[in-house]
């Protein structure tokens, strides 16, 4: 019978450890709350920004403006009489901002500058002007 030497497992064991890679991914998650008229109350997003770019499920997308102690109110973009409440919403660290340039002049968008004319998606390359969304 092979006796077990504790070098090799001790090599063995180093050898893992060197090549593990620890991927954690933190992100901050919120529920709804209450859900009515495009309008949402999000529990759990301590940190948003006023005017950051909310995820939610069925692509929907909102935008925080509503910032109290313990919820966030958002207005809702897209088809949002699929949310609910108990949703997952899930903050994207990002201000809303739209392409602003001879590329979007005459094509039909949606809040988020999505094509909505059928003409394809529009490009609107890396070096351009955005607009940001701010809370007057």
């Amino acid at each position: 019978m092979d006796r077990i030497r504790a070098d090799e497992i001790s090599k063995i064991i180093r050898q893992q450890i060197e090549g593990f890679e620890a991927g954690v991914e933190v992100s901050e998650v919120g529920q709804i709350i209450q859900v009515g008229d495009g309008i949402a109350s999000i529990y759990g997003l301590e940190r948003v920004m006023a005017g950051e770019l909310l995820a939610l499920p069925h692509d929907v997308a909102g935008i925080a403006l509503n910032l109290e102690e313990d919820k966030v109110g958002a207005v809702l973009f897209g088809d949002y009489d699929k949310i609910k409440e108990g949703d997952e919403v899930r903050r994207t660290k990002r201000i809303m901002s739209v392409p602003v340039g001879e590329e979007v002049v005459g094509r039909v968008v949606d809040p988020l500058c999505r094509p909505l004319d059928g003409r394809g998606p529009i490009d609107t390359g890396r070096n351009k002007v955005f607009a940001t969304c701010a809370p007057c």
